[in-house]
């Protein structure tokens, strides 16, 4: 049987490299991987991908539309994962946010248009109802049928939010617009190894480990978050593409098991032997009290279940970041910093 044709736009980052280790153990793929390999993608463990011989690499600029004519005419599967993200990244350059995850969308929408493309698969996220939970009365774990809501049009954190926002609609549209299959995932705090330094639990394990933070202080600790690890992401994510239910349709990818950020701190601190005090603190701006998905539509289109428990996916990652810094490999892109060294206020905050 004939492989099928897979292009990953924003295959080299941390997604992505989760989805094509998971159809490499198939090998029923040609895949090509589009990327601009940004922040130390292109490290040792994506290289070791490359010599697949069903594997090819384009890198080029993709908010460049011209970038978009090294690409083949026909792909069976197009994940379109692209975008920037991190809470530093979208209070300190919202801007580029916005510019960056617009261009992607719309040059990739077109392209597509032009091209015999069999499927779609959309990548967007939780922050796409970031307000919805802490404004309005609805149910906990949420589902994929609550309205999307930002609080504050002009906070910077919001960036990231619209740009996902406004990607669902333009891919439900222009599906519907020019007959091609597409599939929305909403991923749910994703966590594992190689996923950078943009997000909580790298920034746990680098201010454990390099900053050696004590006392240390516990941002958000009464808000609650449900993580999921890569490699059940990356199944769900596959299995969502591949199945011709989820035509035109959105589902939620991550965990119902909800956990404390207190109790996540604590968890990784007793991981890593941590013997100082803990302080309760502030969180960061923007940032909504408690989030968890229903992943009861993907269990039922797909059969979606996540397997890796927190705590057996904690050791992982915690391994993995461990062992970058006992190597004293080099932080290229994101780091930890206090929400009071971000030193931004919205319009909102400055009403008050």
């Amino acid at each position: 049987m004939k492989n099928k044709k897979v292009l990953i736009l924003g295959g080299a980052g941390f997604i992505g490299f989760g989805i094509i280790k998971h159809l490499f153990k198939e090998q029923k793929y040609d895949i090509t991987v589009a990327d601009i390999f940004n922040d130390g993608q292109d490290d040792n463990e994506f290289k070791k991908l490359t010599k697949n011989e069903n594997f090819k690499v384009i890198k080029a600029d993709f908010t460049k539309k011209s970038s978009f004519d090294k690409l083949s005419d026909n792909y069976d599967y197009f994940y379109m994962l692209a975008s920037v993200v991190g809470v530093n990244k979208c209070i300190e350059d919202p801007h580029d946010v916005i510019r960056t995850n617009s261009l992607l969308i719309m040059n990739s929408l077109e392209w597509i248009i032009t091209k015999n493309i069999g499927k779609v698969l959309f990548s967007s996220s939780s922050e796409c109802y970031a307000s919805t939970t802490d404004n309005f009365l609805y149910d906990i774990p949420t589902n994929e049928k609550v309205p999307l809501s930002i609080s504050d049009i002009s906070h910077p954190r919001n960036t990231y939010a619209v740009t996902k926002m406004f990607g669902e609609s333009a891919f439900l549209t222009f599906g519907k617009k020019y007959n091609f299959p597409i599939t929305i995932v909403r991923y749910q705090n994703i966590y594992g190894p190689r996923m950078g330094f943009k997000h909580v639990i790298p920034h746990l394990v680098e201010r454990f480990i390099k900053i050696k933070e004590n006392p240390f202080k516990i941002y958000g600790y009464d808000q609650t978050r449900a993580f999921c690890y890569l490699d059940d992401a990356a199944k769900g994510t596959v299995m969502a593409m591949e199945n011709k239910n989820t035509n035109q349709e959105i589902f939620h990818i991550g965990s119902e098991n909800e956990i404390s950020i207190e109790n996540l701190v604590k968890t990784v601190g007793e991981l890593l032997d941590y013997r100082g005090d803990y302080s309760l603190a502030e969180t960061y701006p923007g940032s909504v009290s408690r989030r968890c998905p229903n992943i009861k539509k993907s269990m039922e289109y797909f059969n979606f279940s996540p397997n890796v428990s927190l705590l057996d996916g904690l050791k992982k990652t915690i391994d993995w970041y461990k062992n970058f810094f006992d190597n004293n490999f080099k932080i290229i892109s994101g780091g930890f910093k206090a929400p009071d060294e971000l030193n931004f206020k919205s319009r909102y905050d400055e009403s008050l």
